[in-house]
C-alpha cells in the first residue's frame, strides 16, 4: 500500500496540511514527498513494492504534468512496451509510471482501460487542473472532502482530511473519475448483461478467470504471503496460488485461544498443500485492548466491519512484526458475488442480483475497507483475487437463477468448479462461517461483554446523539459508536449504513449482523 494526498489550492496552511499528510505514514514508510505544485500541495507515502529502488519514487512527472498513485497495474509491461515504440523513455521499473503517458496519449479514456486496484491524481499543468480517479470495485481507498474556499482535498483515507474543512468527508466513487468539478463514472462491474446461463459454462468460466486472476497478483518484487481461513474463499486463493508458484508458500492464520474454529481447518488445508504455515492466537485482553486503536484505523462505526477486523488487525500486526512479508492475498468479495448465509432467503432471482449489485457497490465500505486497513496500518499491501475485474464482470453476468442456493451448498458454481485436487472435499464443501465467529465464538461474546460493562438501561438515550446517522442500536454499537466520533467527529455518513442481512426478506429480519442468528447457519463455524 501507499499513501497519496493532494488539495487543489493553498487555503490551508501548509504545515497543518503536512500533518494531516502524515497520519498515513504507516501506508508507506519506505519514503515520503510532500511538495507543493502551482496550485496546491501533492504528497506520497511510498510502500516499495514493484521496483523497488529510489527510482520508482513518487510523483512522477511527465512534460508539465504530475501524477501520484496508490495501485497495482497488472499487465504493465505490455503497456509499457507499447508506450516504449511510440518513443516515451521511462526512468524507473514502476508500474504506475505508465499513467502520464497513457494520460497524454488517451486522456481520460485512459481510466477504461486499466486492469488494475488504484486510487491517482493528476495533476494537468497545461490546464491547470486536477484529475483523481479509483479502480471499479474500490479496493484502492480513496477519500475527498470540499474545503472553505470550494476546492477539493484527495486523500488515501478519511484520517488525512479531519480537521481540514467542516464539510462532510466522502468516500471517491469506485470506477469513477473526478475532472472540471464532476465525478464520471468510466466503469461498473455490475452492469452487465446475462450472459450465462448454464452451469458448465459458469464453472468453466469461474475457474480459468479467477486462476488468472490470481497469478497476475502473484506479480510482486516484495515477498509475498496468504492469510488462510481455512474457509472456501482463503483457501483457493491459497491452493492456486501454491500450484503457480516454484516455492512454498507463506500462510498465516488467526483464532482465540480457548475456541478457535477456524485454525484446525487452516492446518488441514495447510498440510493438504504442503504450505509454510503460521498459526496466530489472540486473547481476550488482546481484543479489547486494540479496540481503539482498530476504530481509528478502519473510519468505521459498522458492527460487522469491526468484528472482523479485530482478527485480521491481529494478525498483519503480528505478521508485520515477526515476518518481511509486504504483501497479503485474501479472499474478500467472494461473498458478494456468490451469496452469503442470508441470500439463501432470496425471494427471487431478481432478489438476489439486485443485492448482489448493491453489495458489490458498496463494498468499498465494508470488507474491502477491513483488508485495506488492517494491512495498510501494517505496513503491507493487500491483494483480492475475487476482485479481478474481469472475473467479477464475469461472475455479475452469470443468470442469478442458478447462483441461487438450490444446492444445498452455498457458492455452488465455485465450489464446483474446482472439484479435483484442489483442496479436500470437506474443505471444499465446508459450511460457510463468518470470518468474526470462525476466530472463536468467545472474540464477538467478549465484545459484547465488554460493551455491557460501559452502558446501563439508558443506552438508547445515549445513543440519541448520534442520531443524525445510522443511529445505535445496541449497547455494543454505541461503544463502536462512539469511539469513531472520538476521531471522525460528525462524519458518519462516510458510511452507509449498518451491513446487516436485507430486513425486507422473511428470515432475515434480525437486530445482529451475525449469520450465527441466522435459522440456517446449520453446522457453520464447527
Amino acid at each position: 500500500m501507499c499513501s497519496i494526498f493532494c488539495i487543489t489550492d493553498k487555503s490551508v496552511d501548509k504545515a497543518v496540511v503536512e500533518k494531516a499528510f502524515d497520519r498515513t505514514v504507516s501506508r508507506g514508510p519506505d519514503m515520503t514527498v510532500f511538495e507543493e505544485t502551482s496550485g496546491g500541495y501533492i504528497g506520497f507515502h511510498r510502500l516499495a513494492i514493484m521496483g523497488l529502488n529510489a527510482s520508482g519514487m513518487q510523483p512522477f512527472y511527465y512534460k508539465n504534468n504530475i501524477s501520484v498513485c496508490n495501485g497495482e497495474i497488472y499487465g504493465f509491461r505490455k503497456q509499457r512496451a507499447e508506450l516504449e515504440s511510440k518513443g516515451y523513455k521511462f526512468k524507473s521499473e514502476s508500474d504506475c509510471e505508465i499513467l502520464l503517458p497513457m494520460y497524454e496519449i488517451y486522456g481520460l479514456d485512459m481510466f477504461r482501460q486499466l486492469d488494475a486496484e488504484f486510487a491517482c491524481v493528476i495533476y494537468d499543468g497545461e490546464k491547470d487542473a486536477y484529475i483523481a480517479a479509483r479502480d471499479p470495485i474500490g479496493i484502492r481507498p480513496l477519500y475527498y472532502v470540499v474545503l472553505k474556499s470550494g476546492a477539493i482535498a484527495f486523500a488515501s483515507e478519511p484520517k488525512n482530511l479531519v480537521g481540514l474543512s467542516d464539510g462532510q468527508i466522502l468516500p471517491f466513487p469506485p470506477g469513477h473519475y473526478y475532472a472540471d468539478g464532476k465525478f464520471v463514472c468510466f466503469r461498473d462491474v455490475t452492469d452487465v448483461e446475462t450472459a450465462v446461463y448454464d452451469i458448465e459454462t459458469a464453472c468453466a468460466g469461474i475457474k480459468e478467470k479467477l486462476i488468472a486472476g490470481i497469478e497476475k497478483r502473484l506479480d510482486a518484487d516484495a515477498p509475498l504471503g496468504f492469510l488462510l481461513s481455512g474457509g472456501l474463499d482463503s483457501s483457493l486463493v491459497c491452493a492456486v496460488g501454491q500450484r503457480l508458484s516454484k516455492k512454498k508458500i507463506r500462510t498465516f492464520a488467526v483464532g482465540m485461544d480457548k475456541d478457535a474454529i477456524d485454525l484446525k481447518y487452516a492446518r488441514q488445508v495447510a498440510d493438504y498443500l504442503g504450505t509454510d504455515h503460521t498459526e496466530i492466537y489472540m486473547t481476550r485482553d488482546e481484543v479489547v485492548g486494540a479496540l481503539d486503536e482498530v476504530i481509528k484505523a478502519l473510519g468505521t462505526f459498522d458492527i460487522t466491519t469491526i468484528r472482523a477486523s479485530m482478527g485480521m488487525y491481529l494478525i498483519c500486526k503480528k505478521i508485520r512484526e515477526t515476518t518481511n512479508v509486504k504483501v497479503l492475498l485474501t479472499g474478500e468479495i467472494s461473498d458478494e458475488l456468490f451469496g452469503y448465509k442470508y441470500t439463501d432467503f432470496a425471494p427471487s432471482a431478481a432478489a438476489f442480483q439486485a443485492e448482489s449489485v448493491k453489495r458489490v457497490k458498496e463494498l468499498n465500505c465494508y470488507d474491502v475497507l477491513r483488508a485495506d486497513r488492517c494491512i495498510s496500518v501494517n505496513s503491507m499491501e493487500a491483494r483480492v483475487p475475487f476482485g479481478d475485474l474481469d472475473f467479477a464482470e464475469f461472475v455479475m453476468s452469470i443468470d442469478p437463477e442458478i447462483k441461487l442456493n438450490k444446492y444445498n451448498a452455498g457458492k455452488y458454481l465455485l465450489r464446483r468448479a474446482f472439484e479435483g485436487d484442489y483442496l479436500p472435499r470437506e474443505i471444499l464443501y465446508r459450511e460457510k462461517a463468518a470470518f468474526s465467529d470462525a476466530v472463536g465464538h468467545s472474540m464477538v461474546d467478549d465484545l459484547k461483554e465488554y460493551a455491557e460493562t460501559l452502558y446501563g438501561d439508558d443506552f438508547l438515550s445515549a445513543a440519541e446523539k448520534y442520531a443524525y446517522h445510522a443511529k445505535p442500536f445496541t449497547k455494543e454499537s454505541l461503544l463502536y459508536r462512539e469511539i469513531f466520533e472520538k476521531y471522525y467527529p460528525m462524519q458518519a455518513k462516510m458510511i452507509p449504513d449498518f451491513w446487516m442481512p436485507n430486513k425486507s426478506w422473511k428470515g432475515c429480519d434480525v437486530n445482529d449482523p451475525s449469520a450465527r442468528v441466522l435459522s440456517n447457519y446449520g453446522d457453520s463455524g464447527k
